[in-house]
């Protein structure tokens, strides 16, 4: 597979992570859709493996999500903007600590949001909790397994 492939299909695995913060776009399914396309154009053993553990990781993770409450957005005061610094957060944390650090870099980029906004300690602390009780655990569930996915990529690209 060529340099060009791989980069869009790690472009599209990104949109697909982006998309799961937006309600309405079907990140899962892109990061899914990309994975497919690279086992596709590679057909090695490892390739397949990880396609069908994506698989099978993308559907616990919908079973999962359907089982939390669902999200309410406006109602607890999640904005564009707090949704950019939990993304954010997200992406730096899952690079500092591969994986792992996914869980605490969204829920600082949260934080950090909500801090800056209402400028105390604080109530930055409440709003957080307010936010990952109505919101951020599906959010944040779907956003780690897609993690999950990407990461595995990755390695087989690299070290594969």
């Amino acid at each position: 597979m060529g340099v060009w492939q791989l980069l869009m299909v790690g472009l599209v695995m990104l949109l697909g992570l982006f998309g799961v913060l937006v309600p309405g776009v079907p990140g899962r399914w892109l990061v899914w859709a990309a994975m497919l396309w690279w086992s596709m154009h590679v057909q090695s053993g490892l390739a397949w493996v990880l396609l069908v553990a994506s698989t099978v990781v993308l559907l616990i993770d919908q079973v999962v999500v359907w089982q939390l409450p669902p999200r309410r957005l406006r109602g607890v005061g999640v904005t564009r903007r707090m949704v950019v610094w939990a993304g954010a957060g997200a992406l730096i944390g899952f690079v500092l600590v591969p994986v792992v650090g996914a869980i605490p870099g969204f829920i600082g980029g949260i934080y950090a949001s909500e801090r800056r906004r209402l400028g105390g300690h604080g109530p930055a602390v409440a709003s957080t909790r307010a936010v990952m009780r109505a919101v951020g655990t599906s959010m944040l569930v779907e956003l780690f397994a897609c993690l999950l996915v990407m990461g595995a990529w990755l390695g087989a690209v690299i070290w594969g």
